[in-house]
């Protein structure tokens, strides 16, 4: 009776057309058009790609001298705009200190790292690495030396955590190198591998367990159509932070890497020196931040934080540094407009904040847990400026449905502006809005409005441990992403003005947005109700993929979130009944009970409710570190974390299944709300996962 009793109300918010309603609308959402105006026309693509092609002059490593000059240029920026309350701040990183569940991470700078190539004769010798010359040998195929990797021509051709070495070595080929057979009848004590797999992945195993000299990897990119098709690209590489394994590991083309390969497979001996001055050591994770200060009294210690992250190779241009200097465009054009008039001061703050990945904003939140407390959404771009040559698709990302919250329809509102406008000037060579920069394209923006994905620093606030909402714009597939390819070339001052514009528009009306203000609910109103009916609309289709018990489950649960997401805008507007009038339907829809998809009876910890404690705060599979891994004496990896759902991966399915636990779920209602999220998924994995977590003192149970 309850599930046909969903499954009628679910049908019901389905709109009459499947198609979006705004389709055919142009007028601006939200904002008054002088406002649109205003930022439309003092956004510039060229001033973020200006200073995009500052930062990616510097190899931007978590604690390094470079990271440190580009956090300088950013700051400085920020001073120069007007910013108030600019400042660096510093977190001690030593490998010991834990700020939540990141285990700090010892900072890491590199100097030399130069591969080469020796020939080498029958009257040479290795010994203990070191190779003695004999001058009078004349049998070199090769000149003496050959330069393959040079860390000061191209800094990423050198692994992070790398440690100083000099070897004189022959190459092994190990293929992957992730598996003992790889390494069976292979002479690789004291050798230098190559092998196809990250050097992070196999050196333990090559390392650690067969005593190889180092590693030479050639690990290829993420995935996508375009995976392998670049033989020339270099990919970024990484060794174990934390393995006691310390080594050295270069990046090589997958051009290199074949070259050498075909030697060896004939006989040819391979012979090469490898010298490398870096090291980890005791120093801090810097944190750029600055403000816009709010004009209310009682409001103005509630924060709309922008965020980015500033680390990454060199050049690093999509990734990151395309989100960092778009948000600082976004700094620099609201501070200009509110300074002039043009704009009213808002009533919250406006923070910018630019850290190392995952690891710089836990360590903020937990370092400084006043800045958790203050701020109440995030904007949040991690790859925004991609052109043509990234293949790259931008998407406005929404956030789990642990969190539901109205800023997502805010931002997917803009977007849907932008996107409306850029196609109509693409179309037509006219539209009121273009949004398009002088050195830049004129394609359509064509943003994809995205489901809950992770992989950025929206993974931190969005943790049951922050809950602070976040909006998450970034491209994807890049073909180019962690190559020595992601240049600013490749980056269109066009996209960086529309995502900066969509940021800012969404960014400034939630700090705008108070109960004072009438024009902000009357406004909202026709957002989420949109909004409702395009996600209705969007869950429908997801669902028909699952059978009658579970698609009528994840209605009943859909119900739920459509409630709490507008529910979520009294924190903005307290004490606005229109609002409760607005969702009186959905507030009126009865919760649904534990255990909904499967018919047989609940026992065991099935039954049990599971509350996540106050601490550690911070999600538990975080950057360089594996909270669980480490805590749990690693035991039998949880078969949740390698589990393959219909619309997430065991990653997802883990983040989701802590945040979920609450103290009033239990491990069934744990298994309907992440089986709505990504698809069914047994019972018995989410059980196993929170013992686990329940070992290591994460969450507890519900007494």
């Amino acid at each position: 009776m309850r599930r046909s009793a969903h499954l009628a109300f679910f049908l019901a918010l389905v709109p009459a057309t499947l198609l979006p309603s705004r389709v055919s609308a142009q007028k601006a959402p939200l904002l008054p058009e002088k406002d649109v105006a205003a930022l439309a026309q003092e956004l510039s693509g060229e001033t973020a790609k200006r200073n995009l092609e500052g930062v990616v002059r510097f190899h931007r490593q978590r604690g390094s001298q470079g990271f440190h000059s580009a956090a300088e240029l950013v700051a400085e920026r920020a001073r120069a705009y007007g910013l108030s309350d600019v400042a660096i701040l510093a977190f001690p990183a030593d490998g010991k200190i834990f700020y939540g569940t990141q285990r700090s991470r010892p900072a890491w700078d590199a100097e030399v790292g130069d591969l080469t190539e020796i020939g080498v004769c029958d009257k040479e010798k290795i010994e203990n690495g070191k190779l003695e010359f004999n001058t009078k040998c004349e049998k070199f195929a090769l000149p003496k030396v050959l330069k393959i990797a040079s860390y000061e021509e191209q800094p990423i051709v050198l692994a992070e955590d790398s440690e100083s070495s000099d070897v004189a070595a022959d190459l092994v080929d190990v293929g992957d190198g992730t598996k003992d057979s790889d390494y069976a009848g292979k002479a690789v004590k004291g050798k230098i591998v190559l092998a196809g797999a990250q050097p992070g992945a196999i050196q333990d195993l090559a390392v650690g367990k067969f005593g190889a000299a180092g590693i030479i990897s050639y690990a290829q990119n993420q995935k996508t159509a375009w995976w392998g098709e670049d033989e020339n690209l270099i990919r970024w590489g990484h060794l174990e932070t934390f393995s006691p394994n310390k080594t050295f590991g270069f990046m090589v083309s997958l051009k290199t890497a074949r070259a050498l390969r075909d030697r060896m497979s004939k006989g040819e001996r391979v012979t090469l020196h490898a010298v490398v001055k870096a090291g980890q050591h005791p120093g801090n994770l810097e944190v750029v931040t600055a403000t816009i200060p709010g004009a209310d009294p009682k409001l103005k210690d509630e924060e709309i934080a922008f965020s980015c992250h500033l680390d990454h190779q060199r050049p690093g241009a999509n990734d990151n540094a395309s989100g960092c200097t778009a948000i600082l465009e976004v700094a620099r054009t609201l501070q200009k407009l509110i300074a002039n008039g043009q704009l009213a001061r808002p009533a919250r703050t406006i923070r910018f904040i630019w850290p190392p990945e995952i690891e710089g904003t836990l360590t903020l939140l937990n370092a400084k847990p006043e800045f958790a407390k203050r701020i109440k959404a995030v904007v949040h771009m991690d790859m925004v400026g991609g052109g043509p040559a990234t293949k790259s698709v931008f998407h406005v990302t929404r956030g789990p449905l642990s969190l539901p919250s109205f800023i997502h329809a805010v931002a997917w509102a803009f977007a849907q502006f932008v996107n409306e406008q850029s196609l109509q000037f693409a179309s037509t060579g006219s539209a009121e809005f273009p949004l398009v920069a002088t050195e830049g394209g004129k394609e359509p923006l064509l943003a994809q409005d995205a489901p809950y994905t992770m992989g950025s620093d929206h993974d931190v606030y969005q943790d049951s441990s922050f809950g602070i909402p976040a909006i998450y714009f970034n491209d994807w597939p890049d073909r180019y992403i962690h190559t020595n390819f992601d240049s600013a070339a490749n980056i269109d001052p066009t996209k960086l003005k529309r995502a900066a514009f969509i940021g800012a528009a969404s960014g400034y009306f939630l700090a705008t947005l108070t109960a004072q203000d009438p024009r902000g609910y009357s406004a909202l109103q026709p957002v989420l109700s949109d909004d409702r009916n395009q996600q209705t609309a969007a869950s429908f289709h997801r669902y028909a993929q699952l059978d009658r018990a579970e698609r009528e489950s994840a209605m009943a649960l859909n119900v739920r979130t459509l409630r709490q997401t507008y529910a979520s805008a009294s924190s903005f507007l307290p004490g606005t009944a229109a609002m409760e009038a607005e969702f009186g339907l959905l507030a009126r829809t009865p919760d649904r009970t534990a255990g909904t998809i499967e018919a047989p009876a609940l026992a065991g910890d099935a039954l049990v409710k599971f509350a996540r404690k106050a601490t550690p705060r911070g999600p538990v599979t975080v950057f360089g570190y594996d909270f669980v891994n480490d805590h749990s004496g690693k035991v039998t990896r949880p078969k949740l974390l390698d589990y393959e759902g219909l619309w997430g991966a065991g990653e997802e399915y883990a983040y989701e299944t802590l945040n979920f636990a609450n103290g009033y779920r239990t491990g069934a209602d744990i298994r309907d709300e992440v089986s709505a999220e990504y698809g069914p998924v047994p019972l018995e994995l989410i059980l196993e996962y929170l013992q686990t977590l329940e070992k290591i003192a994460v969450v507890e149970r519900n007494k």
